[in-house]
C-alpha cells in the first residue's frame, strides 16, 4: 500500500470513510446524536479518559454532555477544527483544519474506534465497522472551501433521504443556519468563512437539483463500470 503524504499543519482537508460492504451504521438518531458527541469530545487535546467513562461520569448524568463538555473545553487547546460535517447512514464527511502534529489521524482514528466499540456492543456485534483508513483530500482555496460545505451539507437531499438540508438532524448545516445553542456547536468556521445563513441559505438550494443529477448519472456510471468508478 503507497505511504500517504503527511497532512500539514494548517491546511484544511475533505476526509471521508464509510463503513465495511456499507453496512448502516447510524440507525436511529440516538446512533447520530452519539457519534455528534465523540467528534465533538475527541478534537481536544488531553481529553482525559474514553468517551464511554467520560459519559458515566456524575457531572455527565446530571447535567448532560453538551453542557457539561462546553464547561470543560473552555481554554482547551484543540487539534483539528471541524469547519463542517455530516453523518450519513453509512458514511460520514469531515472538513476539517490541522493544528498539530498527526491531528486529523489522531482525532478521526479516535472518533471512529470509539462509535465502533460502541456499536458493536449496542448491536451485539462483532469485527471491524469501518471499510479501511479514513481518505483525505487537501482543500486549495476559500471559493472550494464554501463550495465543499454545500456538498457536504446536501449529501443527504442527494441521496433521497430528505428533501432539504435543514430536515437533516446530523450535519452541520443547522449551525451555518445560527440555529444551534452556543455550547452545542461543534464547527468552527467563523474565523475562516464569511457566512450569512439567507445567503448561505439560497447558495445550498440553488444547488440541489444539479447534484441529484450529478449523482444519478454517477450511479449510471458505477452499474456500467462497477470496479472503475472511485466513490466519495
Amino acid at each position: 500500500m503507497p505511504l500517504r503524504e503527511p497532512l500539514a499543519i494548517g491546511q484544511v482537508y475533505h476526509v471521508f470513510n464509510r463503513s465495511i460492504a456499507e453496512y448502516r451504521i447510524f440507525n436511529h438518531e440516538k446512533d447520530l446524536e452519539r457519534m455528534r458527541q465523540m467528534i465533538r469530545y475527541y478534537g481536544f487535546k488531553g481529553v482525559p479518559e474514553k468517551f464511554s467513562r467520560y459519559m458515566d461520569t456524575e457531572l455527565v448524568l446530571k447535567n448532560g454532555f453538551w453542557r457539561t463538555f462546553f464547561d470543560f473545553s473552555q481554554g482547551r487547546e484543540r487539534m483539528v477544527e471541524i469547519i463542517a460535517y455530516c453523518l450519513m447512514p453509512t458514511h460520514f464527511h469531515l472538513i476539517l483544519k490541522q493544528l498539530m502534529p498527526n491531528g486529523i489521524s489522531f482525532f478521526v482514528n479516535q472518533s471512529c474506534n470509539s462509535y465502533s466499540r460502541f456499536f458493536n456492543t449496542k448491536y451485539k456485534r462483532k469485527g471491524p465497522l469501518w471499510e479501511g483508513r479514513f481518505e483525505s483530500v487537501r482543500v486549495e482555496t476559500d471559493e472550494q472551501l464554501l463550495h465543499l460545505t454545500r456538498y457536504v451539507h446536501l449529501n443527504p437531499v442527494t441521496a433521497g433521504l430528505i428533501e432539504l438540508a435543514e430536515q437533516w438532524p446530523a450535519s452541520s448545516y443547522h449551525e451555518y443556519m445560527g440555529n444551534v445553542r452556543r455550547e452545542e456547536r461543534i464547527c468552527e468556521f467563523r474565523g475562516i468563512l464569511k457566512i450569512d445563513p439567507l445567503e448561505y441559505e439560497k447558495f445550498v438550494r440553488d444547488r440541489v437539483g444539479y447534484q441529484r443529477d450529478l449523482a444519478r448519472i454517477k450511479a449510471i456510471i458505477a452499474n456500467v463500470h462497477p470496479r472503475g468508478v472511485h466513490r466519495a
